[in-house]
């Protein structure tokens, strides 16, 4: 499966929203960016970008079902539409079992010790502090508590800091 294919599945799926849609755009394009500049090698990239477009593929089940798509249900429900998304797919089982842990567990913060796991983390949130105009303590804090990557660090203080410096 291509990562343009899996976008088109996701932008195509009845259930996701715009906002669903262009939360997944920017949360790839950042995702994608960051581990090409942090020379990840073709296959980890390839699991990062995967998992960068199916990191919220639970929400809007999650949005009906409970009223809302707090982190921790998402890492607890997201393997069955994981598992839904690649049935008949050319994906092979470790590939699909890897953006399965990432995206089971993009919202926990501790023990990252995976490139492909600490870029999705930086990703995601890079695209959260935007939506939710978090103030500049909580992305300081993030910042010196959770960003590892240069490239992530950059972009934080160009995107989200510029100005506030």
């Amino acid at each position: 499966m291509r990562i343009c294919e899996a976008i088109k599945r996701m932008i195509e799926s009845p259930v996701n929203s715009a906002y669903d849609i262009n939360h997944m755009l920017m949360v790839h394009a950042f995702a994608s960016s960051i581990g090409k500049l942090e020379g990840l090698d073709e296959h980890k990239q390839y699991v990062l970008e995967l998992a960068a477009v199916l990191h919220d593929i639970s929400c809007p089940y999650l949005r009906e079902k409970y009223g809302s798509a707090a982190g921790d249900r998402q890492e607890l429900e997201s393997e069955k539409y994981l598992e839904d998304f690649f049935s008949n797919t050319d994906v092979d089982d470790e590939t699909v079992n890897r953006v399965i842990f990432l995206v089971t567990h993009h919202h926990t913060y501790d023990g990252i010790e995976d490139p492909d796991y600490q870029i999705l983390v930086e990703a995601d949130f890079l695209v959260v502090a935007q939506e939710k105009k978090l103030i500049e303590e909580i992305i300081r804090n993030t910042k010196d508590q959770i960003f590892k990557t240069e490239t992530g660090k950059k972009f934080l203080m160009n995107i989200l800091l510029r100005g506030a410096i």
